[in-house]
Parts: C-alpha cells; sequence; structure tokens
C-alpha cells in the first residue's frame, strides 16, 4: 500500500475510535485522546472526566471496550491507560459537551454561552471563543460567537497551542453544532514579552555616557577643530580645481583633433563634382539633339509647301 493511502486510512481510523469513545463515554465526560501504535501494540491514552466510570467495577466497563476495538477496528492488543482531566472547564472537548447538553435541555444560547465563557475564563484561561451555528431560535439558521480574552485563528500557535472542541445539540428545530475554542494558562505565544523591574542597567548608562550625547554635539568646536575644518575644506577646493583644469585639458585636446580631421580631408575630392560634370555633358547632349530635330522639322515643311505649290500650279494647266 502506497504511504499516502496509508496515512489516510490511518486517520479515518483514529477519527471513528474518537467518534465511538464520545458515544461510549459521553456520560464519563470525554475530552480526548492520544493514539500510538508501538511494537507490543496500541497504546490508547484516554482523557475524562470520571475516570471511574469508564474503568467501572472491577474493570469491566474497559474491558468491554477493549474488545470492541479489537473487534470493530481490527487493533493489535489495544493498551487503554485513562487519565484524570486537572480542570475540565479548560478542556474544549468537555466544554462543548456540556454547553451542548445545556442547549439540550431547553437552556436559552445567550445564557448559555455567556456562563460556559465566564467559567472558562474564571478557570485562568487567557482566552476562549465559543461559536453556535444552526436554528438557535427561530427556522432560519445563524451563527453567534461568545468570545473574551486573547486567542488565535490561524498559524503555528492555533495548532499548537489552541485547544479545539466540537459539540452537537439535537434539537427540535434541528441540530445546532458548538464549536469550542480555548488557550489554556500558561500557554507561550510568539508576542508574549516580561518587562524586568529589577534589571541591572548600569552597565547601559556607562556606554551612553562614555559616546557622545546631544548636547555634546550642539556644542561649539574648538578653534582646532576650526582649522581642521578650514583645512580639509581648502583641500576638497583644490581638488575641484584640479578636476576642472583635467576637463578643460581634455576639451582643448578634443578641439584640436577635430581642426586635424578637417584639415585632412579638405584636400579629399569629393565624389559629388564628377556627377556635376555628367550632368553638364548629358545637358549639352540634349540640347544638340533638340537642334537636329528643329532643323529636320523645318525641312519637312518646306518640302510639304513646295509639294502643294507644284499641286496647284498643274491643277491650273
Amino acid at each position: 500500500m502506497a504511504d499516502e493511502h496509508q496515512f489516510i486510512e490511518d486517520g479515518m481510523q483514529k477519527s471513528q475510535i474518537d467518534e465511538f469513545f464520545a458515544d461510549e463515554l459521553g456520560r464519563a465526560g470525554y475530552g480526548g485522546m492520544d493514539v500510538a501504535k508501538t511494537p507490543m501494540g496500541t497504546q490508547i491514552v484516554l482523557k475524562a472526566e470520571k475516570p471511574g466510570m469508564v474503568i467501572g467495577k472491577g474493570g469491566e466497563n474497559i474491558r468491554k471496550i477493549t474488545t470492541a476495538l479489537e473487534e470493530r477496528f481490527d487493533l493489535e492488543d489495544p493498551q487503554i491507560d485513562v487519565q484524570e482531566v486537572d480542570e475540565p472547564d479548560l478542556n474544549a472537548r468537555i466544554v462543548a459537551d456540556r454547553l451542548a447538553n445545556a442547549l439540550e435541555r431547553g437552556w436559552y444560547f445567550r445564557k448559555a454561552g455567556h456562563t460556559t465563557l465566564e467559567r472558562i475564563m474564571d478557570a485562568g484561561a487567557l482566552g476562549a471563543e465559543i461559536v453556535l451555528s444552526g436554528k438557535v431560535t427561530g427556522a432560519r439558521s445563524r451563527v453567534e460567537k461568545f468570545n473574551d480574552g486573547y486567542i488565535k485563528h490561524n498559524g503555528e500557535p492555533a495548532e499548537t497551542i489552541v485547544d479545539h472542541g466540537q459539540g452537537v445539540a439535537v434539537m427540535k428545530l434541528g441540530t445546532i453544532g458548538v464549536d469550542v475554542k480555548i488557550i489554556p494558562p500558561g500557554a507561550e505565544l510568539p508576542d508574549d514579552f516580561e518587562i524586568e523591574e529589577d534589571a541591572d542597567v548600569s552597565a547601559l548608562e556607562e556606554e551612553v555616557e562614555a559616546g557622545e550625547g546631544v548636547e555634546e554635539l550642539l556644542e561649539e568646536p574648538d578653534e582646532e577643530e576650526l582649522e581642521e575644518l578650514e583645512e580639509g575644506a581648502a583641500a576638497s577646493e583644490a581638488d575641484a580645481d584640479a578636476d576642472s583644469a583635467e576637463e578643460v585639458l581634455d576639451e582643448e585636446v578634443v578641439e584640436e583633433a577635430a581642426e586635424a580631421d578637417d584639415e585632412e580631408f579638405e584636400d579629399v575630392e569629393v565624389p559629388g563634382d564628377e556627377d556635376e560634370e555628367i550632368a553638364e555633358e548629358l545637358d549639352e547632349l540634349e540640347e544638340d539633339v533638340e537642334a537636329e530635330a528643329d532643323e529636320l522639322m523645318e525641312e519637312m515643311e518646306d518640302e510639304e509647301a513646295a509639294d502643294d505649290e507644284d499641286s496647284e500650279e498643274g491643277g491650273d494647266a
């Protein structure tokens, strides 16, 4: 079997075992479980408000649970360890079941929510949030929230520090979901800080005294300091003059090079002159051709006039 499928099957098996314990040990105040598979078998740690009810008389109830785990979930040699919950009001699973039972007995949801929240905060919790979702009072479902203190909703602290529990209240109008989040007392949050009242700050005071303060920086400089500042200013001006002189020299060198290039190119014949001579020769040829054409036209006109005269004389004869 692939690792991904194995992870999915282990998660489904764990959730099914959790639902089985919630149904069987609801009256004993079931507060969650931890499952760990070892070479010797499967180790299960149960948290309950009343461990005596989980074990039963002479261990009768715990033996029934062990047999059911072997038959229903195919666990090899399950070993169950029952631990008592020190403070039930700080266990989110127990608080959610209690609130669901109170709603089923007819408690008004606001009274039940505020009372439960007060008990959680009185137990020393840093923060708590209760969410009721469903048909709380009428035919339309809605969400009601009760919160107090500080609570984390995302990030690593929300997964490792916040205790999360859920319960379901079955009412006449429908089911109501109960969601409880609790931050237990003593939890170390990432944004916590402490103020030490008796801290030794003598070393820090000595460092501040040794360094230059604001008053020392605002004092007028001595004569020696003024001389040093004037020398530094003169040196900076000399450097600036040297840089400007170098720039002037560079510009003169560039201008001389440009003039030398112009003198060299003056003696070079430009290809455009040859083109002008060719154009002039073409113009002369065109003029000669036009003159010849005019002469031919005149000769043709003279011949035509002579022919006309001959024809007139013949007609008279």
